[in-house]
């Protein structure tokens, strides 16, 4: 088999390996979705060498704890749907949210600069419509005219604690939108964020708990309607939101 063949098969196993990792979760993924996941997984080990966006390397642990974990909630959101990132890092969950759901426009909030190169580089190498990167502190994107109450979701994975988490992400929704987390084993966050979710104007709707392997913790998504206007002195700022959380 010369070297053509054999890296066309080589690509080929590849595909069907990690396609059959999302089928068994239920996420029903093509090709061009998974040479994406692919393009996406290079520029990420290449940023991280200089950039340390994530201690996950290895090719199969990337595509479960990042790609995969990042789709399982897709269905949570509307279609044709304006979503805003707090805290984006790497992209995780929106970028394989935007592979796989392009019908929804992102903006990516990320207060390190190196990160956002990283993310600006992703939407240009993996040609992604409708995703805007933003510099700063979702603190301060918060209380902004152009960005407070405009969006029909917010998400946010590993960022901080859920009930400081809410300060930060709730006061971007529009009324009827919602907030979904990605959390790991979240039970008592979820009971010390309840004062701050009613104070912000939410309501939880949904709690989904779940795991990407038998030898994997627990995972929860959390699903946060909004269901009045948030008060206009949040989020607080100057880091009351992790210092005094709600």
């Amino acid at each position: 088999m010369d070297k053509f063949l054999l890296k066309l098969f080589l690509t080929y196993v590849n595909i069907v390996n990690m396609k059959d990792l999302f089928i068994e979760k239920g996420v029903l993924i093509n090709d061009a979705q998974l040479e994406k996941f692919e393009k996406y997984r290079e520029i990420l080990l290449f940023y991280n060498e200089r950039f340390n966006i994530t201690t996950i390397t290895e090719k199969k642990e990337v595509y479960v704890k990042h790609f995969l974990d990042s789709c399982l909630c897709s269905d949570l959101f509307m279609d044709n749907s304006n979503v805003i990132e707090i805290g984006s890092g790497g992209g995780f969950p929106s970028v394989p949210l935007k592979i796989m759901r392009d019908d929804l426009s992102f903006t990516l909030v990320e207060s390190t600069g190196k990160k956002c190169t990283f993310l600006k580089e992703v939407v240009k190498e993996l040609d992604l419509k409708n995703v805007d990167v933003l510099n700063g502190r979702a603190e301060d994107f918060g209380k902004d005219k152009r960005y407070r109450e405009k969006f029909d979701h917010v998400t946010a994975r590993a960022v901080a604690k859920l009930n400081t988490l809410c300060e930060y992400c709730i006061p971007f929704l529009k009324v009827k939108g919602s907030f979904i987390a990605l959390k790991a084993n979240a039970e008592e966050e979820i009971k010390e964020a309840q004062n701050a979710i009613a104070v912000l104007g939410g309501k939880i709707s949904l709690i989904k708990e779940y795991s990407l392997s038998l030898e994997d913790a627990k995972r929860t998504v959390i699903k946060i309607e909004k269901i009045k206007n948030t008060p206009s002195q949040y989020p607080r700022g100057n880091g009351k939101e992790r210092k005094q959380p709600l």
